[in-house]
């Protein structure tokens, strides 16, 4: 059994039959739990906006996320404060797990869509919203002072040690 969803929104083909506009924000508990699964240090804000629309074998969800998020510095540990404003376009199909033949083509647009399957007849936008901020995160986010910061503790950058830092360390120590 799966533990349920730190921001669920579901909604269902009837929603999305004549078209439904959606703005929500995350409150401060679903914040947390968001920040603990994504790893993040905080997540001050958290909105989604998007538009449902029905497309065939489904429906259509365009909008954007935004969020204020705080990631730990990847060579310090340092709070690394971020805006978000991803943008996306999901399709919640009835079939797109289905099997695709030797002769069809699968064609993908310019902005190459997202395929989610429906459950149903009903999908978990919030779901997804949030898989779309941790897809929009810095994989490895760096403070500003960082390089300062691991200088003065003797750690040098790539660019300062040159390829050959390591092997000339190695020189002249024994067995090297």
């Amino acid at each position: 059994m799966s533990a349920a969803p730190e921001f669920s929104l579901v909604v269902t083909l009837a929603d999305a039959a004549h078209g439904r506009d959606i703005a929500v924000e995350a409150d401060a508990g679903a914040r947390a739990r968001i920040a603990g699964r994504l790893g993040l240090i905080a997540l001050d804000h958290f909105a989604l906006t998007a538009s449902l629309r029905a497309v065939a074998g489904g429906f259509a969800a365009t909008g954007e996320i935004r969020a204020k998020v705080v990631q730990a510095c990847a060579a310090t540990a340092l709070p690394v404060p971020a805006g978000i404003a991803e943008r996306f376009d999901l399709r919640f199909l009835r079939d797109v797990d289905a099997p695709v033949g030797e002769d069809e083509e699968i064609e993908i647009g310019r902005d190459e869509l997202d395929l989610l399957p429906l459950e149903g007849d009903r999908a978990d936008l919030g779901e997804a919203a949030v898989q779309t901020l941790s897809l929009a995160l810095d994989p490895f986010p760096r403070h500003r002072d960082a390089d300062r910061i691991l200088g003065e503790k003797g750690v040098l950058s790539e660019e300062a040690a040159g390829p050959f830092a390591a092997l000339a360390k190695l020189r002249g120590k024994p067995g090297g």
